[in-house]
């Protein structure tokens, strides 16, 4: 009975992980590098979960220049999660069993991409970078780059509030993560003016409730 029930499982789950190897030959930012592969593909990947400063921000090339010390030249790993709208492929690299994405997070030069996560071994990361004050976090009011992204380029924070007059129609909720549907999450975009909910401007919120 236990082998048909393994049996079972396998042909239920008969898909793993694509996973790519190769050689780093380019890194354009602190999230994003160029592969080469052993057939000489050349493949963009983004690395998964997490959102490295924009050149133009404080730390932006400090992210860079650590992505380049830990990969460029070097044989890699790529865990493939999946492709992004700009088609690059979005996984997790491993050098000498170092999780890289990960490690960009523990030296505070990558936030955890609240939106696209789903390591809690991340978001724990950062907060002990927060705590410790290690690169961007030594900034008093360091900016989230998909906040950089969208015009919000004051190092001042900055509450999302309401646009309707019937505000308390809105509730509480700010994040994807708070949302229980795609509906919910246009309500609070469309009526509520929550801009931080649609992070690459294309109208539509909270993508992985929202899919096209």
């Amino acid at each position: 009975m236990f082998r048909l029930t393994f049996i079972l499982a396998l042909i239920t789950f008969p898909s793993f992980a694509q996973t790519l190897t190769g050689r780093i030959v380019g890194v354009s930012d602190g999230d994003t590098v160029t592969l080469l592969t052993s057939d000489n593909t050349s493949i963009k990947i983004r690395l998964a979960q997490i959102d490295a400063p924009e050149k133009k921000q404080p730390f932006g090339e400090k992210s860079k220049q650590s992505l380049s010390d830990l990969i460029y030249g070097k044989n890699v790993s790529v865990e493939v999660e999946t492709k992004d709208r700009y088609q690059r492929t979005v996984g997790k690299i491993i050098v000498s069993g170092m999780d890289v994405n990960l490690e960009q997070i523990k030296r505070g030069l990558a936030w955890y991409y609240v939106q696209y996560g789903h390591d809690s071994n991340y978001s724990q990361s950062e907060s002990q970078a927060k705590a410790q004050r290690k690169g961007l976090w030594a900034e008093p009011n360091p900016v989230a780059p998909w906040d950089f992204r969208h015009g919000n380029k004051s190092s001042a924070p900055k509450q999302s509030t309401p646009s309707t007059a019937n505000s308390s129609a809105c509730g509480t909720k700010r994040y994807c993560k708070e949302m229980s549907s795609c509906a919910e999450a246009m309500m609070y975009l469309k009526q509520c003016g929550l801009s931080k909910l649609d992070r690459d401007g294309d109208g539509i919120p909270c993508e992985s409730l929202c899919k096209r």
